[in-house]
């Protein structure tokens, strides 16, 4: 009896597991925020899905950010979409497609595939190129999507034909992504993607997880 009152004890005293943040997302005015909206630390990063610093940058800094920065709630992520051209807008479209709990796992899937894509990209001809300028706004993103791949890479992450054509297609909502963008880069003039606000400073000359850390670190 005594041995199973110390170990009852010992289940009582024991402290309570810290909660996972990492999978928190939350819809912002600009973008999605990662972890705890609460955190003392907070990071924006602006990224181009067609850049390839970046996909380097999240490559790099994915499971050290998740594991000692945000899994604890001490640092909070929060991406926005840096629109260069009109494919980062098809790509934005989809990765935001959806409900927000979907948003992490669009985002690492649009960069994870990047070097098979964007290869796609950069060898398109003449006529694909006048196909992507020609029709409304939602064919053009549609278009794209379909030369680049895009469709069965949605496909398998467990969406429809329908909800992509439907989120592609929402010409309102990729008007808005173009606008955000805009106005984040009339408040943080920021040179290249990707680029980082940290407590709502912008850091100069920081466009790699090497550099960034240090000024984690010293937040």
């Amino acid at each position: 009896m005594k041995h199973a009152l110390f170990a009852l004890a010992v289940v009582a005293s024991a402290p309570a597991a810290a909660q996972d943040w990492t999978a928190e997302v939350t819809p912002t005015e600009r973008g999605y925020l990662v972890g705890n909206p609460e955190a003392p630390v907070k990071l924006i990063t602006f990224v181009s899905y067609t850049c390839p610093a970046c996909k380097n940058f999240e490559q790099q800094a994915d499971a050290e950010l998740k594991a000692s920065y945000i899994h604890d709630g001490g640092t909070a992520v929060e991406v926005r979409s840096a629109i260069r051209n009109i494919v980062d807008l098809s790509a934005t479209l989809l990765t935001t497609c959806g409900p927000s709990d979907r948003f992490l796992g669009n985002h690492e899937a649009i960069f994870a595939t990047q070097d098979e894509w964007l290869t796609k990209a950069r060898a398109t001809t003449p006529e694909q190129q006048e196909h992507w300028r020609s029709g409304g706004l939602g064919e053009q993103m549609k278009a794209i999507a379909s030369d680049l791949g895009f469709y069965p890479m949605m496909e398998a992450r467990g969406y429809s034909t329908g909800e992509i054509d439907a989120c592609l297609g929402d010409e309102q909502r990729a008007v808005a992504i173009a606008n955000n963008s805009e106005a984040n880069h009339t408040d943080y003039p920021y040179p290249g993607t990707p680029s980082f606000v940290v407590n709502g400073t912008l850091l100069a000359d920081v466009h790699s997880w090497a550099a960034l850390k240090p000024a984690l670190v010293a937040e």
